[in-house]
């Protein structure tokens, strides 16, 4: 088997490895038998039981560069777009089983810490490994609330942002600005060992934590004008990101308390989520050793991509394009013919209903009972029912994910469409940290250096400028745009 391609090898057997099961799936295999590239062979494991009773060493797959195909050959190279079947990191933080529909923070249900707990219980359960005692929770959230505050030059560059920026661009920016405002965090300019020390991690996660509210709620006023609002002390996490966006100024203002415990709870559905895009951009950027802050401004930027953080907004302008339950098998024909899109469903890992796309249905009818009840609502869950009643949707196992129903909330609850992935990435900051540190204390962490596969000219000489060809359409610069008042300028002398 060793002598054959290498990339074939790879293909063929499409190795999985999930660490916390040790299951392995394999393409080839027959009955219960699993192979196992093990050192310079194949290893065979009769059935799962073997897996789990072998020693971890045993089924790791050798160092690429010590399986060869000849001497031309520079080693194992896996082609892998997406990183569909690649893990480069083992964590303990959160649990996906896509097939069972179940997702787990630390090993605890994500329904059960939706019913019970608090943003802020779960936030030091996803970076701490536990949930903390009566007063392990009090100190943590002082610490939050004590950091909750911005540097005024944060808010200085805030104001002086278009009125118009979108929020995610603000937050961005605001993220990237706070490594400046503390070179104290800073390993470029005070060692790379600095994080080594727990009272320099923690001081940077109660700050960020602190301070993403803060910021968001800025960005979401300098759209509507108005000037920002300092946090207050002696609200919940939710109640003081309400407080501060609709207080306009009044300390006396209390946010209803059941949208506030809504938003709780949709903050602790969108903590964490394994090694999704952004959470694999952070802890690609850590992996430098790169400030935390620009790591997390990485992830927001990643999350910013209309593929990850933009997908409820379009589950809203899906279901008013739809309009009326009526036009809903029309839709349905049109997705089946490829001639339209499903908006919200379908997972890259959930094979099963998301077990967060259940939590907000019911959250929905909790708001709606407050401020009126969206029409589109009725075409949501029409459309649901039509779809997971439909062969060709159950055959691909394609149900609603996180993104179906929560727009209809943000929506109902007054946010713009442009400050939904604001809503994503407030809560998922505890999701980055909590990998930031965990990347900390892994010995196997290095530095992320992906391979490629190179498909590119092999060897090419160069040409003098007057003997070159015209290249193609497709490969020579595009028409660059120019103003009509550059063209009067360039047209002026003394340029």
């Amino acid at each position: 088997m060793l002598g054959c391609n290498p990339f074939l090898l790879v293909k063929l057997f499409k190795l999985e490895l999930k660490v916390n099961q040790r299951s392995f799936s394999n393409s080839i295999t027959t009955k219960n038998e699993m192979l196992i590239p093990h050192q310079m062979q194949l290893q065979s494991f009769e059935n799962q039981q073997e897996v789990l009773q072998a020693p971890l060493q045993q089924i790791h797959m050798a160092k690429p560069m010590q399986i060869s195909a000849g001497k031309d050959d520079k080693g194992l190279k896996l082609y892998d777009p997406g990183y569909l079947n690649t893990a480069p990191v083992q964590s303990s933080i959160s649990y996906i089983d896509g097939d069972e529909g179940i997702l787990r923070y630390r090993g605890y249900p994500i329904e059960e810490l939706a019913e019970s707990s608090t943003f802020l219980e779960v936030s030091y359960l996803i970076l701490y490994g536990n949930l903390p005692s009566e007063s392990q929770l009090a100190d943590w959230e002082f610490a939050i609330s004590q950091h909750s505050a911005v540097p005024q030059g944060i808010l200085d560059i805030i104001q002086a942002m278009p009125h118009d920026a979108h929020p995610m661009g603000v937050l961005v920016s605001a993220m990237s600005a706070l490594s400046i405002f503390h070179p104290d965090a800073n390993p470029a300019l005070r060692g790379q060992d600095l994080y080594k020390s727990k009272q320099v991690r923690d001081k940077q996660i109660a700050r960020i934590l602190g301070k993403a509210p803060t910021i968001a709620a800025a960005a979401y006023l300098r759209l509507a004008g108005r000037p920002p609002v300092l946090p207050s002390s002696n609200l919940s996490y939710a109640e003081n990101f309400l407080y501060m966006l609709d207080s306009l100024g009044n300390r006396s203002y209390k946010p209803n308390p059941r949208l506030a415990r809504v938003l709780d709870i949709l903050f602790i559905l969108h903590a964490e989520h394994e090694m999704n895009c952004s959470t694999a951009a952070a802890r690609h950027l850590a992996s430098s050793g790169v400030d935390v802050y620009t790591s997390l401004a990485g992830a927001v930027g990643a999350l910013y991509g209309p593929l990850h953080g933009g997908a409820n907004e379009a589950v809203l302008k899906m279901l008013s394009e739809i309009g009326t339950v009526e036009n809903i098998p029309d839709f349905i024909e049109g997705v089946k013919n490829r001639k339209r899109k499903m908006s919200g469903f379908g997972h890259r890992v959930y094979k099963n209903y998301d077990p967060r796309a259940k939590v907000i249905k019911k959250l929905a009818e909790e708001v709606f009972s407050i401020v009126g009840r969206d029409p589109l609502i009725e075409v949501a869950v029409a459309l649901e029912k039509a779809a997971l009643s439909d062969e060709y949707f159950v055959k691909r196992k394609l149900y609603p994910n996180v993104d179906f129903y929560s727009g209809l909330i943000y929506r109902a609850m007054g946010f713009p469409t442009e400050f939904f992935p604001v809503l994503f990435a407030i809560p998922r900051m505890a999701g980055y940290l909590a990998h930031w540190r965990e990347s900390l204390d892994d010995p196997d962490t290095k530095i992320m250096r992906p391979q490629q596969v190179y498909t590119g000219a092999w060897l090419r000489h160069y040409m003098p400028l007057k003997e070159r060809m015209e290249t193609s359409d497709a490969d020579r610069l595009g028409q660059v745009s120019v103003s009509n008042a550059s063209r009067r300028r360039l047209a002026g002398s003394g340029i």
